[in-house]
């Protein structure tokens, strides 16, 4: 049987994911990271981790440089994450477990990239915090993979939107742009990060919260997130939705929750709005509570 019918395709409980990491051939991910302090999800990391598992760096293996318009986090190319692949002994029969510290925030970002890439992944559900709270083991030892021929990929497996695929959307009914940011950054009250506030006319907001229990901060039911996203899409397919945020990463939440819910998958703006406003000639919505 093949993995992807054996593998849960986006969100893991502890249990599955201890069963695959000890009965099966799985991996894990550890993508823990914090945006004020790049190296503490590392740190943490040496500390402790799910066995098995290898740290990746967001910005460091699931990011590119920023150039200053290219968006804080811009996804890095087809190549160097085939090559980070390689090193982490990860092929296409490899099922891979991403986890965080507890939203799936970060994870999510990896899910997508390796989804894009065509590996079967899924994201820990409560992440490390969930693992450790259910007495599951961990290790300090370091992962030592045994590294394997790059597969072959010319392009992102997913669909992407550029800027320019975004400034055409502006006029098109058909499709809808999601911003996943929090709403008072979204309406352009509160600016923590970026040089503008607001966000992109037409956009809507879905919080990437509102895809967890508030009191487990695990995912939703599928059938909870359907109706959701059904509300928020109203008539536009799936397909023509393209998702944002600050920097391409909690956007991502927000594409996992959709595949979760077994919706199909829209377009990831990878630049998103700090790729946007870095250029002054797009224009800026901003929207009072």
């Amino acid at each position: 049987m093949a993995v992807m019918s054996l593998f849960p395709a986006t969100v893991i409980d502890n249990a599955t994911a201890y069963r695959w990491l000890n009965e099966g051939n799985a991996v894990a991910i550890d993508c823990r990271f914090d945006l004020a302090n790049p190296e503490l999800g590392e740190a943490a990391y040496r500390t402790a981790h799910l066995p098995r598992a290898r740290y990746w760096h967001l910005e460091r293996d699931l990011s590119a440089p920023p150039s200053g318009r290219n968006g804080r986090h811009p996804l890095p190319s087809p190549e160097s994450f085939v090559a980070l692949l390689a090193a982490s002994g990860i092929t296409r029969q490899t099922p891979v477990i991403v986890y965080d510290a507890a939203d799936g925030l970060m994870a999510s970002r990896a899910w997508w990239m390796l989804r894009a890439c065509g590996i079967s992944a899924a994201v820990l559900d409560g992440g490390w915090r969930a693992w450790c709270e259910a007495g599951l083991p961990s290790t300090a030892e370091p992962a030592t993979p045994v590294p394997t021929a790059p597969i072959t990929l010319d392009d992102w497996h997913l669909p992407v939107a550029t800027a320019q695929t975004v400034r055409a959307a502006l006029d098109d009914p058909g499709v809808l742009l999601i911003d996943a940011r929090a709403p008072e950054r979204y309406r352009g009250e509160h600016e923590p990060i970026d040089p503008v506030a607001g966000h992109i006319p037409g956009a809507v907001n879905r919080f990437y919260r509102e895809n967890l229990d508030p009191e487990t901060e695990r995912f939703l039911p599928p059938e909870r997130l359907r109706a959701a996203f059904a509300a928020l899409l109203g008539a536009i397919p799936p397909q023509q939705t393209i998702h944002y945020c600050g920097s391409g990463v909690t956007a991502c939440h927000n594409l996992l929750a959709m595949a979760h819910a077994g919706m199909p998958f829209g377009q990831l703006y990878a630049g998103s709005w700090s790729e946007w406003c870095a250029d002054p000639s797009r224009p800026v919505a901003r929207t009072p509570s």
